[in-house]
């Protein structure tokens, strides 16, 4: 698949969207937190996979570490393009609400709160060890692939998991955190918050 990839086939280009657009989406929106940028980074991590073929060493296991490597760098613009809009949006005059009575929206509602729980949550967390919490504990990465995904060395991989899962750990449940400030709201949203966010702690991380 490699040589197949570097070589420009087409063929087993399709092959690895196949297999891994579902992931790359998936790694994006815990990044982003939200759908339409998600999609965004999936598209565009794909169009740069393309562009940057050549890039792939010829020797290695699955390509998923280097495709999700690339999806993390464009939900970091993809975030840093949002929040460039929402600061013009403050900006801005507020539009006339338009009130929406369709009730299959009832559902992406719901969905959408917990999405931005959980987003709200992670982003307690610094950049960088949200970033290996994505990999490593939602994509399922081991700590090699993550350090291969992100260009740094498996022990801060470790490390920076560890302090993730330390710091969720105690947001959950409402010890004093000595980590970055905390988002404004009452003590009791931001636990739960938390709490859900750290449902994921559960799973086993080789």
């Amino acid at each position: 698949m490699r040589a197949r990839i570097r070589a420009g086939d087409r063929t087993a280009f399709a092959e690895l969207y196949d297999q891994h657009a579902r992931a790359v989406y998936n790694h994006a929106l815990r990044l982003t937190g939200n759908w339409s940028e998600a999609e965004e980074a999936m598209s565009e991590t794909f169009l740069a996979a393309w562009r940057t073929r050549e890039t792939v060493a010829p020797e290695g296991g699955s390509l998923k570490p280097w495709l999700l490597g690339i999806a993390t760098h464009k939900a970091h613009n993809a975030n840093r393009g949002l929040r460039r809009r929402l600061a013009f949006l403050a900006r801005s005059p507020e539009p006339r609400p338009v009130e929406d009575f369709a009730e299959e929206t009832a559902g992406r509602i719901d969905d959408a709160r917990r999405l931005a729980l959980v987003h709200r949550a992670l982003g307690q967390l610094r950049r960088q060890d949200r970033e290996v919490f994505a990999l490593c504990v939602s994509a399922g990465l081991d700590y090699r692939q993550a350090a291969e995904a992100l260009g740094i060395p498996v022990g801060t991989v470790r490390s920076r998991l560890s302090r993730a899962r330390a710091r969720l750990a105690r947001l959950s449940s409402g010890q004093p955190d000595g980590g970055e400030p905390e988002l404004p709201g009452p003590r009791g949203e931001m636990e739960s918050e938390a709490a859900l966010a750290a449902l994921v702690l559960q799973e086993e991380t080789p």
